[in-house]
């Protein structure tokens, strides 16, 4: 991809990304959430699974149940041997529990006869069962070292109101915004800052009534700016 999106506006400048990632990073050493999959002994099969499950579902939801889900299955063969009576106990809170089952059920599958090994090209690993853009991201950025984003809408929304906002509705496919999150990552802490974009939208950045007085990023934020007229960027 090339430095500027396709949709013909420059990406954004370096230093205005270095003053959002300085300021994120900032705000959640004292403010980030604490869950067992961003712990320093997390293995990447925790925070692969995690992302799974975080899929459309609040990371409270998932920390409830996720201790005791990781008790229970350890590791992909674990988890391919499991049934869909085993896996609904841990499942069923989350939501859409058959679909998450099934999904995780062929993923995990597959991983086992892969003996828990990614592969290394993108085409690949999104050629796994149940695995897109926002899971294969995780995968590289967690088994590869690989400096991708966790973009999903929450994440979306948070560079959308700093940065610009997206012209296309499916974030897999806005090239502004695709380019905007991989050059905030950009570092050697790529995971910390995404956790740290994620636990903004989370706790101050919020769809409706965000908290801007209390935001890290309200100075510079177009959003803020624009408030008056009423964009949301949403």
């Amino acid at each position: 991809m090339t430095e500027h999106a396709t949709s013909r506006r420059p990406a954004p400048r370096a230093e205005r990304v270095v003053r959002f990632r300085m300021a994120v990073m900032h705000w959640y050493e004292g403010n980030g959430r604490v869950f067992p999959w961003r712990h320093a002994s997390a293995t990447v099969y925790t925070k692969v699974v995690a992302e799974v499950l975080l899929q459309r579902t609040r990371a409270d939801a998932v920390a409830r149940v996720f201790k005791q889900f990781i008790v229970s299955f350890s590791n992909w063969c674990m988890l391919a041997e499991s049934s869909e009576d085993e896996l609904q106990q841990f499942l069923k809170p989350l939501g859409l529990w058959r679909r998450r089952a099934t999904a995780l059920h062929r993923f995990a599958t597959e991983m086992c006869r892969r003996h828990g090994r990614f592969p290394k090209v993108r085409t690949e690993v999104e050629g796994i069962p149940a695995v897109g853009q926002y899971v294969a991201n995780a995968i590289f950025l967690f088994a590869h070292g690989q400096r991708e984003p966790l973009i999903d809408v929450n994440m979306a929304r948070v560079l959308e109101r700093y940065f610009e906002p997206r012209v296309k509705a499916d974030i897999r496919f806005d090239e502004y915004l695709q380019l905007t999150a991989r050059k905030v990552v950009n570092c050697d802490a790529a995971a910390t800052v995404n956790w740290a974009i994620l636990d903004l939208a989370a706790l101050l950045c919020h769809s409706r009534n965000p908290r801007c007085i209390q935001c890290p990023l309200a100075r510079g934020c177009r959003f803020r700016r624009s408030a008056q007229r009423g964009w949301s960027g949403d």
